[in-house]
C-alpha cells in the first residue's frame, strides 16, 4: 500500500505532463510592421523560441541565418544580432532601418533544435512581412525556402476577425491537407485559455495546401505547418527524425471608430 502511495502521483504527474502536448514557434516579431511616413523608420525585431501562449520560453542559439527580402533581393542580417533574453532564456534582438516603400520579408532559419521530449530535432523557418510608406509589392513573394507559409492574404492590415489564408509548401510543392498549429502570442499573460486544448488551435489544409483561419481578436498570431524531413540527424549514435517547421507571424489590428 505504502509503495501505491509513492508511485500514484508520479503516476499522475507523468499522466499530466504529457496528456496535452503544447506547440513550439519560432519567434520573428517586429516593432512595427506597417510602417508609415510619420513613423520612426527604424523598426526592431526580436528573434526567440517558445510557447507564445503560455509565455514559456526555450533558449534560441544565434540562428544560422537571418535576413530580408525585398523585391527579389536578399540581404543578410546576421551580423546586426545581439543577444538578450527573452522568457527567460536566451534569443536576439536586432534594429532595421526602412528606407524605401514596399513589403520586407524578414526570415529565421535556426540552428536545428534537440527536443527531448519528442525524440526529434526541430527546424522553424519562420518569416514575417513588414510594409512600408503605403507599398505592399512582394507580400506573397515565394522566398524557397524548404518549408514555408505563403501567404494568399495580405499579413498584415487585417482586423480582428478577417478571414487569413496561406499555402503550405515543402520544397517547392504544395503540402495537401497540412497540418498548421494557430497560437496567440499572449505577450502580457493576460489571457488565460479555458483549457488546455485551447491553448494550440490545428486547422489542416486542403487538397491544395490552402488553410483558413480567422483570429478573433487583435494581436500577433503564428501560424507553423509542421512535416518530417525526409533526411536524419544524428542525436547520441542514433538517427533521429527532422521536424520542419513552416513558420508565419501575423498581427491583427482591432477595429476603430472615431
Amino acid at each position: 500500500m505504502r509503495v501505491f502511495r509513492l508511485i500514484c502521483p508520479v503516476v499522475l504527474i507523468v499522466f499530466f505532463s504529457f496528456g496535452v502536448s503544447f506547440a513550439h514557434f519560432g519567434m520573428v516579431i517586429p516593432s512595427d510592421n506597417m510602417v508609415m511616413q510619420d513613423d520612426s523608420k527604424k523598426i526592431g525585431l526580436h528573434l526567440s523560441f517558445s510557447h507564445p501562449f503560455e509565455g514559456v520560453g526555450m533558449p534560441l542559439v544565434k540562428p544560422k541565418g537571418f535576413w530580408v527580402v525585398k523585391k527579389g533581393k536578399q540581404q543578410a542580417l546576421n551580423g546586426t544580432l545581439k543577444k538578450i533574453k527573452i522568457m527567460d532564456h536566451t534569443a536576439w534582438k536586432a534594429e532595421y532601418t526602412i528606407k524605401r516603400p514596399g513589403a520586407y520579408t524578414f526570415v529565421m532559419e535556426p540552428v536545428p533544435y534537440w527536443e527531448p521530449a519528442e525524440d526529434c530535432f526541430i527546424i522553424h523557418y519562420t518569416k514575417t512581412v513588414v510594409a512600408a510608406f503605403g507599398d505592399d509589392e512582394g507580400w506573397d513573394t515565394e522566398l524557397g525556402l524548404k518549408t514555408e507559409i505563403v501567404p494568399l492574404s495580405k499579413p498584415f492590415g487585417l482586423y480582428a476577425g478577417n478571414v487569413f489564408q496561406g499555402i503550405v509548401k515543402l520544397d517547392g510543392n504544395a503540402v495537401p491537407y497540412a497540418e498548421v498549429e494557430v497560437e496567440y502570442f499572449n505577450r502580457e499573460k493576460k489571457v488565460q485559455a479555458p483549457s488546455d486544448y485551447m491553448i494550440t488551435q490545428t486547422v489542416k489544409a486542403d487538397g491544395n495546401g490552402v488553410f483558413t483561419y480567422a483570429a478573433p481578436v487583435a494581436g500577433w498570431w503564428g501560424f507553423a505547418a509542421l512535416n518530417t524531413s525526409d533526411q536524419k540527424m544524428m542525436q547520441a549514435n542514433e538517427e533521429k527524425d527532422i521536424e520542419l517547421g513552416a513558420v508565419l507571424w501575423v498581427k491583427f489590428e482591432n477595429w476603430q471608430e472615431k
